[in-house]
């Protein structure tokens, strides 16, 4: 089945049918052409009678190609024929078979289009093939660049039967529109077509009307009949759905295949009248098949309008009282076979039973026509002059339904309505004829000419003899209504009003009367003495010009009679002509032209107007401007950091404008590009610069601005440069004091700035007095000083300020006077907490205490071992005023004691100790035994190392190795005991034991091993074992990872590393620029497992160079080196070698 459209009056639309074969060869018979497309459908008055209202009515009454009987040639010429808005090729209507694809086509010139149309494709009415694109439909576009021609396709794959219809495609550009229709037929792929009775279908049967009139057929009317009239006869003999009469009809075409279930199928179509009873009849082959009825797809149940009888074989259905929602396909299905019928629904004549009257009225009366029908509410057309009518909201015909009386409504009816009308109905029609006159018209009041003063009223009245309306004109135009103008029409009087009557009003007036040829004139004349209008200008009538330009001073004057203008200056009349200086003159104007305006231009200037109405005058003031001279030099009379105060003096001359701020610039006295500081006007005529760089040398300048501009610049100002002295000096404090100095000592300022610091300045002041002397007469530059020749027991408060070239900081002051004597300060030791319990180290290592302490005046040191003197030769003291250092290079066992310090302040006296531990790796066990073999099991005995390394033994450490290869393996480790049983061992297999000691520094050296092996013996025979020559394992050094060079960072440790392999193990010597490093705390150097490490601790610049690692055995020496490059990270730039300096400055 295909599928539905929407359609009026409930109808369910078929697939457009295919024309019968006979009809093209009466097409060219008649000579007629098939009509246009749905869209290209000609409008309702080139229509005949009876087609022009249900063509705009129902879209399914319109023909398209394809579906009137006319040859694929006429429609080619039809279509070439009609010219086309936007498609320059349009799709064709055209034929599938099922399964098969086709592609419809149209193309559109893009010549005139600015961007690209929008192209639509439906199916039916209303159903858009956007959204049903997918597996079976595809919609492409494409653009050919040289011909400008956008081609839409739309490509059906694997057609299926409800694929037939009727298709249209719309084209949108703008306000452009254009739209065809082409139909869609699809073929089964197999088959012969059965010749059926068409006839049949359309004979009218059951028809109700008198007995005697004779049956007619339908479709033979229609096959002979023009094309343009189908409707017309459809509408007669109440045909509703003629579109999908045809289209059915098509279908019924289509091929029939031999039926093996059913004896006899249904007739191709049936026919009832509207109410009828209608009877579909089968005969089954065999009996017992299941029957099925559907009605468009449908299954039909049996109900009092569906009634189903079985008759032998017959399977019959009954429709009673048919309605015109049963005008479709029906279908019976017997097992897998089906056979289908049309069903066609006539609605009964309706007959006009009271004919139409020749009818005579005059113009503006309301006119009706007035007929009855044989039904209540019946469908009626009405024609003029054989053009239907389509009443609505915006239509001046109204039609009146009362029951079976219809009235058409003329309101207030012109000379054009005079026709003849006529009424259809499908079983008759009537018509008169309306004669439309206009009645004789009579002047009673006409108009009269009028002199009316500017700002009056102005009102031209007269009468005539009609209630009628007309049209007034002014000059031969007509005249539009406004707020002002006032066109009024009550009964038989008109008027035209103007308020405010103005210069423009002034014309000849005419009013003529609508459908007569009578004109009433009248003429207008308005006077009005002259004026001056000033409103564009100020409260003083003050024009301002900018100097060098040109002033056009247009001043709007008014008067009737137009006046005469004269323009001065100073007593001095001002010509027309071509001078720098001219009047200039226009119907609504004069001018005051200024070439080139200058400063002397300014002043006050006369314009006089006269004419008989009378004078006007007026004064203008005229004000010549310029931008402002540029001001002098600015002076900057104070420098900061990044900052400096300037000021300056308003320029001589402000261009006759008032000065409305400043723009200021700098620039860098070595650089031509000038910055400005403000973008905002600056107001005072001073400003203060900011963010500059310390140090470098700058010049300002200065625009002045008015209204008018900006002026020129001012001179440069001097070059300065932006210093700034530094922040006061922090941390001061009191060192020491004695009967006659006091010594001070502080920190740098926080903040140095661009200008450096060159030096400190230090000064005290005697408590009660206010006179501060200067300590030092040249600046110094450490952070400590001592002030000398002070009395004793005096009391002094003291400052110290930074100095560089921008001068000296804020001073920093001691918070507290300060007593000129000495203090005795008892001696006191302060212990670290890590050296009050034992210091151990281990033995290589270094040693370096640090014991802070204190007491006044500097106390005395002295360092004891175990109660005698410190051999300095072995152990370095090193004493300071605050600290004392204990330092051992390279500490050995023998440094192990305990440290006795004393430190003594006159008769004070303060002692602390501290106990030193060197460790070293232990000895080797001193005597391994195998004590018992038995099974896999050997019991080993050893005695303790003699060396214990100065610490306590932690464990031991078995390996065992087979005789055979002599490898050594760990069995167990940390053991705490002297005795042990090794467990899990190879029968057959001879083995040795070895032992190392261990303690907190690691394992002993060397491990003593058992004299005698262990042999696990087998049961049974006894095997000898085979004597093998010993592997040599030796092996030159050789290094597996060389060094790489390698970047460091100043004060972050570093480490350089390879890996070096040989046997006996080499003894690895790390070098400097071929220089050994030896007992250097700087430096750390590992080896584990073949890995060789350097490590330098927080490295400086002079710690780059070339490093070498040298490794040496018995069998050879080998050398790798590289280089090591120290960074130095200084205000965020990181560079090898010397730190940078910043511009400005410089390196001390």
């Amino acid at each position: 089945m295909p599928e539905p459209t929407k359609k009026e009056e409930n109808e369910v639309p078929a697939p457009a049918p295919a024309p019968p074969p006979e009809e093209p060869n009466k097409e060219k018979e008649a000579g007629t052409a098939p009509p246009k497309d749905e869209e290209e459908a000609s409008p309702s008055n080139a229509l005949p009678p009876g087609l022009g209202s249900r063509a705009l009515e129902r879209k399914d009454s319109e023909w398209s190609l394809g579906e009137s009987p006319a040859t694929e040639e006429q429609d080619k010429q039809n279509a070439n024929s009609q010219l086309s808005t936007l498609f320059i090729e349009k799709p064709q209507t055209g034929t599938v078979k099922v399964g098969e694809n086709i592609t419809f086509i149209a193309k559109v010139k893009a010549e005139d289009l600015l961007r690209k149309p929008t192209v639509k494709w439906f199916k039916g009415k209303w159903m858009d093939l956007a959204s049903k694109a997918g597996k079976h439909l595809q919609l492409k576009e494409t653009f050919e660049r040289q011909s400008r021609v956008y081609t839409f396709e739309m490509q059906i794959i694997k057609a299926k039967e409800n694929y037939a219809g009727n298709y249209r495609c719309e084209v949108t550009y703008k306000d452009k529109f254009d739209s065809c229709s082409f139909d869609l037929e699809v073929r089964e792929s197999t088959g012969t077509t059965p010749s059926i009775d068409i006839r049949s279908a359309f004979k009218r049967r059951e028809v109700k009307q008198q007995e005697e009139e004779p049956e007619i057929d339908v479709w033979e009317l229609l096959k002979n009949a023009n094309p343009n009239e189908y409707e017309k006869i459809a509408f007669q003999y109440g045909i509703t759905d003629l579109r999908g009469m045809l289209k059915r009809l098509k279908r019924m075409r289509r091929v029939e295949k031999k039926s093996a279930a059913f004896a006899k199928i249904l007739d191709p179509a049936y026919q009832v009248d509207k109410g009828g009873r209608v009877r579909f009849v089968v005969e089954l082959a065999d009996p017992k098949l299941e029957v099925k009825w559907y009605k468009n797809g449908q299954e039909i149940r049996p109900s009092t309008k569906y009634i189903f009888e079985h008759k032998g074989c017959e399977r019959i259905m009954f429709i009673n009282n048919c309605g015109l929602t049963d005008d479709s396909e029906y279908y019976v299905t017997a097992g897998d076979e089906k056979c289908s019928t049309e069903l066609f629904v006539r609605e009964p004549p309706i007959m006009v039973t009271k004919q139409l009257e020749d009818t005579n009225a005059y113009c503006g009366e309301r006119v009706e026509l007035e007929c009855e029908v044989s039904e209540d509410d019946a469908n009626v057309k009405w024609f003029k002059n054989g053009e239907e009518i389509i009443p609505g909201p915006k239509s001046r015909y109204k039609v009146k339904v009362e029951g079976k009386k219809h009235i058409l409504i003329i309101e207030g009816a012109t000379k054009a309505d005079s026709a003849e009308y006529s009424v259809m109905t499908t079983g008759g029609q009537s018509s008169a004829k309306l004669s439309v006159g206009l009645k004789p018209l009579k002047i009673l009041t006409p108009l009269t000419d009028q002199t009316v003063k500017l700002g009056k009223e102005i009102c031209l009245k007269c009468e005539i003899s009609e209630n009628i309306t007309g049209k007034w004109t002014k000059n031969g135009l007509p005249v539009q209504e406004s707020e002002r103008l006032k066109v009024v029409h009550k009964g038989r009087i008109h008027k035209l009003v103007i308020d405010n009557a103005l210069i423009e009003d002034e014309g000849d007036y005419v009013f003529t009367p609508d459908a007569y040829s009578v004109t009433l004139p009248a003429k207008v004349h308005v006077i009005d003495p002259p004026k001056i209008n000033l409103d564009g200008l100020g409260a003083d009538n003050t024009v301002t010009v900018i100097a060098g330009s040109k002033l056009r001073l247009e001043i709007p004057i008014s008067g009737e009679p137009p006046p005469k203008v004269i323009w001065s200056r100073a007593d001095k009349a001002i010509m027309e002509g071509s001078g720098r200086i001219r009047a200039e003159s226009y119907p609504d104007s004069s001018s005051l032209v200024i070439d080139v305006a200058e400063r002397e231009d300014s002043g006050v200037y006369h314009i006089n107007l006269k004419n008989e109405a009378g004078e006007a005058h007026a004064s203008i003031k005229i004000k010549v401007v310029d931008i402002p001279d540029p001001p002098v030099a600015p002076n900057v009379t104070d420098v900061g950091d990044d900052w400096c105060i300037m000021n300056w003096e308003p320029p001589v001359y402000d261009g006759g404008s008032p000065i409305l701020g400043y723009f200021i610039e700098r620039k860098k006295k070595q650089s031509s590009r000038w910055m400005r500081l403000n973008f905002e006007l600056c107001k005072e005529t001073t400003f203060e610069p900011k963010k500059m760089i310390e140090g470098v040398a700058y010049e300002v300048r200065i625009f002045a601005v008015n209204a008018i501009g900006i002026s020129k610049p001012s001179m440069p100002s001097k070059p300065f440069v932006p210093l700034a002295v530094t922040s006061p000096p922090t941390l001061l404090a009191v060192d020491s004091v004695t009967d006659t100095t006091v010594t001070m000592k502080w920190r740098p300022p926080d903040q140095i700035g661009a200008a450096g610091l060159d030096g400190y300045v230090l000064e005290y002041c005697l408590e009660g007095t206010e006179d501060w002397i200067v300590a030092n007469t040249d600046l110094i530059d450490k952070t400590k000083f001592t002030i000398t020749g002070l009395p004793t027991d005096a009391k002094i408060f003291v400052r110290v300020k930074a100095v560089n070239a921008a001068g000296a900081s804020e001073p920093k002051y001691y918070s507290q006077p300060i007593l000129v004597k000495e203090i005795i300060e008892p001696p006191k030791i302060r212990i670290p907490r890590h050296l009050k319990q034992t210091y151990i180290r281990r033995v290589g290592e270094a040693v370096n205490l640090v014991i802070p302490f204190q007491g006044k005046p500097r106390p005395e040191l002295t360092w004891t071992k175990d109660g005698a003197e410190i051999d300095k030769n072995q152990i370095n003291i090193r004493n300071s005023e605050t600290d004392t250092i204990i330092f051992i290079r390279k500490a050995e066992r023998s440094h192990s004691g305990k440290y006795d310090l004393q430190v003594k302040v006159e008769k004070f006296v303060e002692n602390a100790s501290i106990d030193i531990q060197i460790v070293d790796r232990p000895g080797p066990p001193q005597l391994v035994k195998i004590e018992d073999v038995w099974g896999e099991n050997v019991a080993l005995t050893w005695t303790p190392p003699k060396d214990d390394g100065n610490a306590a033994i932690t464990g031991y450490t078995i390996q065992k190795a087979d005789k055979k290869s002599m490898e050594w393996f760990t069995v167990i480790e940390h053991y705490h005991r002297t005795h042990a049983t090794i467990t899990e061992l190879v029968i057959g297999n001879e083995y040795y034991f070895r032992v190392f000691a261990e303690n907190m520094c690691g394992l002993s050296e060397n491990a003593t091993m058992t004299k005698e092996s262990a042999v696990i013996a087998k049961d049974g025979k006894v095997y000898k074992n085979p004597v093998y020559e010993d592997f040599d394992f030796t092996e030159a050094p050789m290094f597996t990872q060389p060094l790489v060079n390698t970047y460091a960072v100043a004060g972050y440790n570093a480490t350089l590393n390879c890996s070096v392999r040989g046997n006996p193990k080499p003894k690895i010597t790390w070098m400097k620029n071929k220089v050994a490093i030896v007992d250097d705390p700087r430096y750390r150097m590992f080896s584990n497992q073949g890995v060789c490490t350097l490590e330098i601790r927080k490295p400086s610049p002079y710690d780059g160079g070339t490093y070498c690692c040298k490794a040496v055995n018995d069998l050879g020496t080998v050398e790798v080196e590289c280089k090591l490059e120290v960074k130095v990270i200084y205000q965020g730039v990181i560079s090898p070698g010397e730190p940078l300096f910043l511009e400005g400055q410089q390196q001390l």
